[in-house]
C-alpha cells in the first residue's frame, strides 16, 4: 500500500520493523540451540600459550582481554582464578570463571586453537610472526551433580602466588595445586588469600574436568557422535586472526569472516559464537 501511495516514510518504517524482526527471530533460535542440560551453566576458560615464547605469550594475554570484553558486553561476570605471566610479556597460562546466563552454551565451541598472524612488536626487525594458543572451556557444574573423588587419588600441593593480590599473596603458600593421578588432570587456584578457598575453588574444577572427561569417554563410544564433534573437538585450528598482510579473522569450521579484527579483539565475538551453534545444530 505505501509503495502504491509512493509514501517512502512508511515504507522506511516497515523496513526498519523487518530487520528487527529478523534480529528478534535469530536470538530466539539460538536460545533455541541451547537447550543442553549444562548450556545454561556458568564455565571455566581456559588459556594456554603455544610454542614460540613471547610471541605466543603475549597472543595469550589478548586472547584473554578479548574474552573479558565479551564478557562485559554481555553484562556477565568473570574472576581471574590463576595465572602464570610470561618473562618478558604476556601470559603463560590462565583460567577465569565467567558467570551468566548460558555462559557455557555461548562458549563452548571456543575450545582448540586459536592462530595469529602479525608484525611482532618484539622482532627488531619487524618481521611477520604466526602465534598459537590453546583455549578449553567446560561448565561449573551444579552442586547436585554428583563426582566421586577419592582422597588418595589426589595429590595437593600448595605455592606462593605469582599473579596479582597484594604483598600478603606473595608471602604465604595460599595458591593450591590439586593433580587427579589417575587421570593426571592438574588444576590450580591462586586468585584468594585463603588456601582454604583455593583449594575449594581447584576441587570445583576438579569436579567439573571429571565429569567433562567421562562425557567424552561416553562420547567416543558413540561413532555418530564421535564424527560430528570432530571438527570442533579440542587440538584442532579453529580460527585464524590475520593482521597482517591483509586484516581478517576467519573460524575455519564455518567459513564466518570478519574483516575488522580490532573489533573482534574487542570481545565483538557473537557472529562467530551463534555460527558455530548453527554449524552443529542445523
Amino acid at each position: 500500500m505505501a509503495q502504491e501511495e509512493n509514501n517512502q516514510q512508511v515504507i522506511d518504517e516497515v523496513l526498519l520493523k523487518i530487520r528487527k524482526l529478523k534480529i528478534d527471530a535469530k536470538k530466539n533460535e539460538i536460545k533455541c540451540f541451547l537447550s543442553n542440560d549444562n548450556d545454561r551453566l556458568d564455565c571455566f576458560l581456559e588459556i594456554h600459550a603455544g610454542a614460540g615464547g613471547t610471541e605466543s605469550q603475549d597472543w595469550a594475554e589478548m586472547l584473554r582481554r578479548m574474552y573479558i570484553r565479551w564478557t562485559s558486553n554481555k553484562e556477565f561476570k568473570f574472576n581471574l582464578i590463576s595465572e602464570h605471566k610470561g618473562e618478558e610479556a604476556g601470559i603463560k597460562s590462565s583460567t577465569i570463571k565467567i558467570s551468566g546466563e548460558y555462559a557455557f552454551g555461548y562458549l563452548k565451541y571456543e575450545s582448540g586453537i586459536h592462530r595469529l598472524v602479525r608484525i611482532s612488536p618484539f622482532d627488531s626487525g619487524a618481521r611477520r610472526h604466526t602465534s598459537f594458543a590453546s583455549v578449553w572451556v567446560y561448565p561449573v557444574l551444579d552442586e547436585n551433580i554428583n563426582v566421586e573423588i577419592f582422597e588418595k587419588d589426589l595429590r595437593i600441593d600448595t605455592y606462593r602466588s605469582s599473579g596479582a593480590g597484594g604483598q600478603h599473596v606473595n608471602t604465604t603458600d595460599s595458591a593450591v595445586r590439586i593433580t587427579h593421578l589417575p587421570t593426571n588432570i592438574v588444576v590450580q587456584c591462586q586468585n584468594e588469600r585463603s588456601q582454604h578457598k583455593n583449594k575449594e575453588t581447584c576441587m570445583s574444577m576438579l569436579k567439573a574436568r571429571l565429569y567433562e572427561n567421562e562425557l567424552e569417554k561416553k562420547e567416543k563410544e558413540d561413532k555418530n557422535i564421535e564424527k560430528s564433534k570432530s571438527e570442533i573437538g579440542w587440538g584442532h585450528q579453529i580460527r585464524s586472526y590475520v593482521l597482517h598482510p591483509y586484516r581478517l579473522v576467519k573460524d575455519n569450521r564455518t567459513g564466518e569472516e570478519s574483516s575488522d579484527p580490532d573489533k573482534v579483539l574487542d570481545g565483538n565475538i557473537d557472529n562467530f559464537l551463534e555460527s558455530s551453534l548453527y554449524k552443529v545444530n542445523v
